[in-house]
């Protein structure tokens, strides 16, 4: 599991560390945890609807906050949880592209866990490190 959840002592936020080998990698890690934290098994969302996506801002922080709004979006508007897949950041641009696979929420099936309103901007950070790169990440729950 590519991300880890923070205790930062604040009730109604969730923060997390994500990380990956590639910009990618690190996307699609960031949004299995922001699926995970309103979910309780990212396992049990099935791929049967798609979505494709892109979205574009001025730096790579703010770029992963877009796009895991996105997320949020969906799951507010259309009700789907979804995973990222296909994922293609253009770092040079601040643009990602990716394809979001998942289903309609089933309450009945998928235990729900926190309704995430949106990434806060409170300690975002998108780095390189040695290792890849790592993000940290505060969900308004």
């Amino acid at each position: 599991m590519p991300y880890e959840f923070l205790d930062d002592g604040v009730t109604s936020d969730v923060t997390f560390h994500a990380w990956g080998g590639s910009l990618e990698e690190l996307f699609a890690a960031a949004a299995d945890a922001t699926l995970n934290v309103m979910v309780r098994s990212v396992e049990s969302v099935r791929s049967l609807e798609s979505r494709s996506v892109s979205v574009e801002a001025d730096e790579l922080d703010l770029l992963l906050k877009r796009f895991l709004d996105e997320l949020i979006y969906r799951k507010d508007v259309e009700e789907l949880l979804l995973r990222a897949t296909e994922v293609h950041v253009d770092a040079a641009d601040h643009r990602v592209q990716a394809v979001l696979v998942g289903e309609r929420i089933e309450p009945e099936r998928h235990e729900l866990v926190a309704d995430v309103k949106g990434v806060t901007l409170h300690d975002l950070r998108v780095e390189r490190a040695e290792t890849g790169w790592h993000a940290y990440v505060t969900l308004d729950v």
